[in-house]
């Protein structure tokens, strides 16, 4: 991306997130993002490691295979909270939440509640790195799954981007994927 479209996209994001619907949207749809990609790429990893198949992790959770393909496959996935506790269970894992840390507690947490922020363009680029590295080394963990033994995390983003960028159709005011 050019300089120049990265600072437009910057700068067109300032403005709608102005609107307090949008902003709550934006937020809420980001953290979705990145904590359902976070949890679904450690579940895929640790089914790697477990050497299981997906047809024969699916028989385990007593699912169709075609579900847990898609679960580990799909471009854009939203699987249920008991899915996902099903295939950790399998795994030898649990899914467990933890708070975000005190600076994004305010950051994120403030402008869902408010329907503002002070700072857009410090919001839209916290959320746009918790999207693109949600792994250990990322200053907020959104959630994890944890391994017996192990109560860190592992594996970051290992497949593509669901969602890159949001834009606000001008019409309709439906927030679509860029």
């Amino acid at each position: 991306m050019a300089a120049a479209e990265h600072g437009m996209f910057w700068d067109d994001l300032a403005r709608d997130v102005e609107d307090p619907q949008f902003l709550r949207e934006y937020v809420a749809q980001s953290i979705r993002i990145a904590t359902i990609d976070r949890i679904v790429n450690e579940l895929d990893a640790a089914r790697e490691a477990a050497g299981l198949s997906k047809a024969e992790l699916a028989r385990a959770i007593n699912s169709e295979p075609a579900t847990v393909r898609r679960l580990f496959s799909a471009g854009h996935v939203n699987p249920t909270l008991g899915t996902l506790a099903e295939v950790a269970a399998a795994l030898g894992m649990r899914v467990v939440l933890e708070q975000l840390e005190a600076g994004d507690r305010k950051r994120i947490t403030g402008p869902l509640l408010e329907g503002s922020t002070d700072d857009p363009q410090i919001l839209a680029r916290r959320l746009d790195a918790m999207r693109r590295k949600p792994d250990a080394e990322s200053a907020t963990a959104l959630s994890r799954v944890i391994r017996p033994g192990n109560a860190g995390s592992g594996a970051g983003i290992r497949r593509g981007e669901r969602v890159d960028r949001f834009r606000r159709d001008r019409g309709s005011g439906l927030m679509t994927p860029r």
